[in-house]
């Protein structure tokens, strides 16, 4: 397995057990004590710990040394509403300027969230970025870019800590996709605005069950 394989490998895992709590605000992430857990050399260990600290998850402390960082609901909160009104924004751009071959586009990925086996997590981050794309503006994207590395480990968790997330999440693509096919851009950012705040109320459901 190549260093960045092995580097996903270790990324998803530690990135899984720190949202779910299994891993607590505080713990040592030591280098050497992960390289041994996982059988690997201490190299994709080290990217990943820094791809986890750019998300802020974990933070150096003492000497150097990762540690998992405690996310209070109010940096979540401020995270998720910051998230909400730039994706609001793309939203209503992209039903201002998506092509008809976009909007069938972004149908297509609706459509594969329903096959069996489908990655549900995956397909809502392709149906996302479709969306910033669709805005046509490279700025608002880049703007984008770190609040979106920086959220995704909890927007991915919700779908696993919530039974019937996914269904309501798949409603309220729909009713995206419904209101840009439509070029509605003041529905489209009202709809991105709902599906957003949705999202941050089962994460916060999610660290209250969890603490």
């Amino acid at each position: 397995m190549s260093a960045s394989r092995s580097a996903d490998q270790i990324h998803a895992t530690l990135s899984s057990q720190i949202v779910a709590g299994h891993l607590r605000p505080g713990d040592a992430l030591a280098e050497t004590a992960l390289a041994a857990r996982f059988g690997l050399s201490r190299t994709p260990v080290r990217e990943a710990l820094q791809r986890l600290a750019a998300e802020g998850l974990v933070e150096r402390g003492p000497r150097r040394a990762f540690a998992v960082r405690r996310m209070t609901t109010d940096g979540l909160r401020h995270l998720f509403e910051a998230l909400a009104e730039l994706e609001a924004l793309c939203a209503g751009m992209a039903a201002l300027r998506m092509t008809p071959a976009d909007h069938a586009m972004l149908a297509g990925i609706l459509d594969s969230d329903d096959l069996p086996g489908a990655d549900y997590a995956q397909l809502n981050i392709r149906f996302h970025q479709s969306l910033r794309q669709g805005a046509g503006n490279d700025v608002l994207a880049g703007m984008l870019e770190d609040l979106n590395r920086r959220s995704l480990p909890w927007r991915n968790a919700q779908f696993e800590a919530r039974q019937g997330r996914i269904a309501s999440s798949r409603a309220e693509h729909r009713a995206i996709l419904t209101a840009i096919t439509a070029r509605d851009d003041t529905a489209a950012a009202a709809q991105m605005r709902a599906h957003m705040g949705a999202s941050l109320g089962v994460i916060l459901e999610m660290i209250a069950a969890r603490d």
